[in-house]
């Protein structure tokens, strides 16, 4: 008899926060799962705007050519530390693939390129990250604090930030469609 595994939490999978986690950066979060293992896992936050002026070294955000870049708070570890998930897959010794067509990595020189080049490909800059110590996101999740789904590319440069949760768990159906139209301020309901 196969056994069936009991979750899919994988690098390339979206973790959605249920609507009881009240944290800030997870309130209606959504992660891309970027790294998971029997050693830990981390992931970064992908729908929470981040309004931030960039060091002059780095770029302008004024002067942004390519309108598929956004910045993002990624987590609430190292949030001085800037990762980047893009579309590129012009420089694979810098990067690894999280899901199809979305990769996780990449140098100033890649960053300074991306942003100047107004056909450029989509990229995310994400200050901070999300870490799980071995057996902690599996605790989580059985505790019910993430529902998951595959990631994509689409939703993660394509779904507006502030829809993505509930675009997510309307698209899942099911039990989690309802879960979608829970108002934000329980008290307006």
């Amino acid at each position: 008899m196969e056994q069936i595994p009991y979750s899919h939490l994988e690098k390339g999978t979206f973790l959605i926060s249920s609507p009881d986690v009240e944290s800030a950066i997870f309130f209606r979060g959504v992660l891309l799962l970027c790294e998971h293992s029997p050693h830990g896992s981390f992931g970064i936050v992908i729908n929470k705007p981040l309004e931030l002026e960039l060091p002059e070294e780095i770029a302008s955000v004024d002067q942004l050519s390519n309108p598929n870049v956004g910045i993002r708070a990624g987590g609430p570890v190292q949030t001085n530390q800037m990762m980047l998930i893009h579309t590129s897959e012009k420089i694979p010794e810098q990067t690894i693939e999280i899901c199809t067509g979305v990769y996780l990595g990449g140098d100033l020189q890649f960053l300074q390129e991306t942003i100047n080049d107004v056909s450029g490909p989509s990229l995310r800059l994400c200050f901070g990250y999300s870490g799980w110590q071995a057996g902690q996101l599996e605790r989580e999740f059985f505790d019910g604090g993430w529902f998951i789904c595959p990631a994509s590319a689409y939703h993660i440069f394509e779904t507006p930030p502030e829809k993505l949760w509930q675009t997510l768990l309307r698209e899942m159906g099911g039990k989690y469609a309802p879960l979608s139209m829970i108002p934000e301020d329980l008290s307006v309901n």
